[in-house]
């Protein structure tokens, strides 16, 4: 602590140092809000149908009195430090109030928030969460969320229409937290880059410090941030934004993707071939330009012309990383590709291992069988070249618990196809699983 103080007066006011020493990604010293606002680790829209004159309407259950009230709250307050979405789920629908607050104004809505529970928020947010409600600092969950680093959460916020320039009672907005108390790192990148898209003010000083977000991430020596900062408040409007975010995904220029979102582009614009910029991205694995998309709202299931998906590509790139960048978009792991299949079909047929393992993980359907009549497992084995890693994904799939005895359109089986083969180390697993 004496050190930090020491290097950072000598160059910074006497505000910024006892700022820096508050807390924050990069710090060690924790930032007291996270003691006071935090504790310890404490405990499209569906169609309603209208039921005509006929039609018994269900009895209102009755609403719950104060203590039982109140217990349902604290109950839903312990069930979103934990991020047991489900339970959370249940007390809501007995009546929990999202909005509800302890003694240190925390409620599930604000938890959520600077947790980084994405689930959770969503939740929150479809039962009434005041987006723009405020914690015992006086921030937003905005603020909460930069000052972690929850680039998706920051996203969320946004588009759920939170004030994006709130000042907390420290003096510090969004951005400045995200930059200040943040580190140099992918998440803090995403986020700052999610924020700047997003419209926020990127030039005011913060009353406390004094600096402007590019300045405190020059005097925090974020190289990353200052790059990012620098280019976004110094580029010139593209002419034709919509071109320009294009370009820039498919070039993985993160930082001029977040130029021309925040010029006004369509976040679901298209190029000759039908392709989003997030299919782009996805295509030529740029991550980080996916994170930014993904962060702020781009769809993971959005057809080009060859039917593909950004979701659908990644099991024929076999890229983890861009799977992992997908997710918070919560795909539609059932749509298919032109062949009729999921993306675990096209991995296991390349010998993508590492993608396999991971995606084995999700809901996808392992035995969905494609307009071909083969499954994963039929592919790894029909395609595959018997070698160690389709022996692998064999391996893996069978321990996930996919069907060995599925057939093809002509009946034979994938032990069969791997004895014909002379595949006799997979053969061995097949029959090992009969």
């Amino acid at each position: 602590m004496t050190r930090t103080v020491t290097r950072l007066a000598a160059v910074l006011p006497l505000a910024l140092v006892l700022g820096a020493c508050g807390g924050g990604g990069s710090s060690s010293v924790p930032d007291p809000r996270r003691v006071a606002d935090h504790g310890t680790t404490a405990p499209g829209t569906g169609r309603t149908s209208v039921p005509d004159d006929t039609t018994p309407r269900p009895t209102p259950s009755p609403r719950p009195g104060p203590d039982e009230q109140a217990a349902l709250d604290e109950r839903l307050r312990a069930r979103a430090w934990a991020d047991d979405v489900a339970h959370a789920r249940r007390l809501i629908a007995r009546g929990a109030d999202v909005n509800a607050k302890d003694a240190t104004q925390q409620s599930a809505y604000l938890v959520a928030t600077s947790e980084g529970h994405l689930e959770l928020l969503r939740l929150t947010l479809r039962n009434g969460a005041r987006v723009d409600d405020k914690d015992s600092w006086n921030g937003t969950g905005l603020i909460r969320a930069a000052e972690r680093g929850h680039a998706d959460v920051v996203g969320e916020l946004l588009r759920a229409g939170i004030d994006r320039n709130h000042v907390n009672r420290i003096g510090y907005q969004a951005i400045h937290e995200a930059v200040w108390l943040g580190a140099d790192g992918p998440s803090y990148a995403t986020t700052v880059r999610v924020l700047a898209a997003g419209g926020v003010e990127l030039e005011r000083r913060s009353p406390t410090a004094g600096l402007t977000p590019l300045e405190m991430a020059r005097a925090r020596g974020f190289d990353q941030l200052e790059r990012i900062l620098s280019t976004v408040t110094t580029a010139e409007r593209p002419a034709d934004p919509d071109a320009a975010l294009l370009a820039a995904a498919s070039a993985g220029d993160a930082d001029a993707v977040a130029v021309a979102l925040r010029a006004g582009a369509d976040i679901e614009a298209r190029d000759a071939h039908d392709r989003t910029a997030l299919l782009l991205a996805a295509t030529h694995d740029h991550v980080e330009v996916a994170a930014l998309l993904v962060a702020t709202g781009a769809d993971p299931d959005a057809f080009d012309d060859r039917h593909d998906t950004p979701w659908l590509v990644t099991g024929v790139t076999g890229s983890v990383a861009m799977l992992e960048a997908l997710l918070p978009a919560d795909p539609d792991l059932t749509i298919r590709n032109r062949f009729g299949g999921l993306s675990p079909i096209p991995a296991s047929e390349r010998g993508h291992v590492a993608y396999v393992r991971r995606v084995v993980d999700t809901d996808v359907d392992l035995d969905h069988v494609n307009d071909l009549g083969w499954t994963a497992l039929l592919e790894a084995v029909i395609l595959g070249d018997g070698g160690r890693d389709h022996q692998e994904i064999v391996r893996i799939l069978l321990d996930a618990g996919v069907d060995p005895t599925i057939a093809d359109h002509d009946g034979v089986t994938p032990l069969q196809h791997a004895e014909r083969r002379r595949f006799d180390e997979i053969a061995a697993l097949l029959r090992d699983a009969r």
